[in-house]
């Protein structure tokens, strides 16, 4: 494939860990280091909110400046950018702040707006679609779905977003994401751990399920009162977080490989997810998916033989399929294994791959 010119757009500073984010800059290496000449744009939220017109605001600029002159804008800290990539803070997304291109990809509701103005000297447009997120706290469910409406093509990372789009009369091409087997794998055997060990991802906003994980652990632990947690996330420890349960903050890539290792159980709580990234990491390291039947989870979670699910926002039956697999060795080691085997087949390449030839096209 001849180089190609791509920008990328991204809401907001990427200094702390973001999903959706570990998806766009995966890809930003992934096509620099085939040759691609890749930009990564980020911009103020509140300039991503309201689109501007091609001159922005006094404050936005302030801030772009604030922020870029540091640099702390960067993920520097929990992932590592190829240097071929570049990534520059603006003022705002608006048209006048993106280089010439030969493609142009959106990757959240509030990028699509602006790249839908953007002129053809930006390049061909596309857009990634992870999530439905109109289901986010503060967005208007309106103004979220008319981005998939858009003149925009559209490629979306599960088949349960894919079904949404076509149900809307869209085209939508379907590029699962990929996984990083250099710096997730399993170290230590399904068979040897404690079955009592759980983990499970922490997050501050309502729909990741945190407070149904912990009501199903508590109810977990007063049938196995020797049953201990870790937790992780970004945020501080919530109060919540009973004294049995350890919470590790902004773990490093490296800590989190040896947290997922030692558990034996990772549960997912969530209420909603686009391809979640840690259930998917848990099984790499040989964890069992103890997870919620959603869309997400299902790219994945074959039930009874790659994870045991249960209804979303339901704690009790998250609780039963915990101790299931607590209780019962041989069925956590069967659909660890499962899991660990089935997983492998989400490469990076893969992904890559798929999307070269999507932008190409």
């Amino acid at each position: 494939m001849r180089r190609v010119r791509i920008t990328i757009l991204l809401p907001f500073s990427g200094h702390q860990p973001v999903g959706g984010f570990k998806v766009a800059y995966e890809y930003a290496n992934g096509l620099a280091r085939r040759g691609h000449e890749v930009t990564v744009l980020h911009a103020p939220y509140r300039e991503m909110r309201t689109p501007l017109p091609a001159r922005a605001r006094a404050g936005g600029v302030f801030v772009s400046r604030a922020v870029g002159i540091g640099g702390g804008y960067r993920p520097t800290a929990w992932f590592r950018l190829d240097p071929a990539v570049r990534i520059k803070w603006v003022p705002s997304l608006a048209p006048v702040w993106a280089p010439p291109s030969d493609v142009a990809i959106a990757t959240a509701w509030m990028t699509a707006e602006w790249l839908a103005g953007y002129p053809l000297s930006k390049g061909r447009k596309h857009y990634l679609i992870q999530h439905q997120e109109s289901t986010f706290a503060g967005a208007d469910p309106a103004r979220v779905m008319a981005t998939w409406k858009l003149p925009l093509r559209k490629i979306v990372i599960a088949r349960w977003l894919e079904e949404i789009a076509q149900g809307m009369g869209e085209e939508a091409i379907y590029i699962p994401n990929g996984l990083d087997f250099e710096r997730f794998g399993l170290d230590r055997p399904i068979a040897d751990r404690d079955p009592r060990r759980l983990i499970m991802l922490y997050h501050q906003h309502d729909w990741k399920g945190s407070r149904d994980g912990l009501v199903a652990m508590e109810s977990a632990r007063r049938k196995v009162p020797g049953l201990g947690a870790t937790l992780f996330g970004v945020p501080p420890p919530p109060a919540e977080i009973p004294d049995w349960v350890r919470y590790v903050r902004k773990p490093s890539q490296k800590e989190l490989r040896r947290l997922y290792n030692e558990a034996a159980v990772f549960v997912g709580p969530s209420w909603s997810e686009g391809w979640p990234l840690p259930p998917a990491e848990a099984a790499q390291c040989g964890a069992a998916l103890c997870l919620t039947d959603i869309g997400g989870h299902r790219e994945y979670a074959i039930p009874d033989k790659t994870a045991l699910l249960s209804p979303a926002k339901d704690p009790e039956a998250l609780s039963r399929n915990i101790l299931r697999f607590v209780m019962d060795s041989n069925l956590r080691t069967r659909v660890a294994k499962a899991g660990n085997e089935y997983i492998p087949r989400f490469t990076w390449d893969r992904a890559v791959n798929a999307m070269e030839n999507c932008l190409k096209a």
